[in-house]
Parts: structure tokens; sequence; C-alpha cells
């Protein structure tokens, strides 16, 4: 998957540090993984969710959320 811009990742990660080190690895997950549809991606994220086009993404135990166009 192509993250247009890690900045704002370490924004909220320095923001939120109870979230960074989830932050971090759902970075390093997608980061090296290709999911070639909705269904491939819930196996190694079972919470995350569709919503219309958008993806929504439970960070560090639903302490944030990470929304995001796929």
């Amino acid at each position: 998957m192509h993250i247009i811009s890690r900045k704002r990742l370490l924004e909220f990660a320095k923001k939120h540090p109870d979230c960074s080190a989830a932050l971090e690895s759902w970075y390093r997950i997608v980061k090296r993984t290709d999911f070639n549809s909705f269904a491939e991606l819930r196996q190694t994220f079972p919470s995350a969710d569709k919503v219309g086009n958008l993806t929504v993404f439970n960070i560090g135990g639903n302490k944030a959320r990470l929304i995001a166009a796929i």
C-alpha cells in the first residue's frame, strides 16, 4: 500500500504517545503489503471497516481511528 504522507502519522504519534507503537506497527504492515481485496485486508486487520469509499482502522485497541482511502 502507498502511504502519501508519513508526516501526519508522526505528528499524531507525538501528540498521542499511547498510540505511537500501534500506529508504527500499522504503518510497517501496510507499507510492505499489497492488499488485493477488502477481505484480504480484513485477514490482517479484522477490526477494519469499509465506510463508503473509505476504510476505517482501529489503532491501539480502538484508542484512535485512522481513516484511509484505499
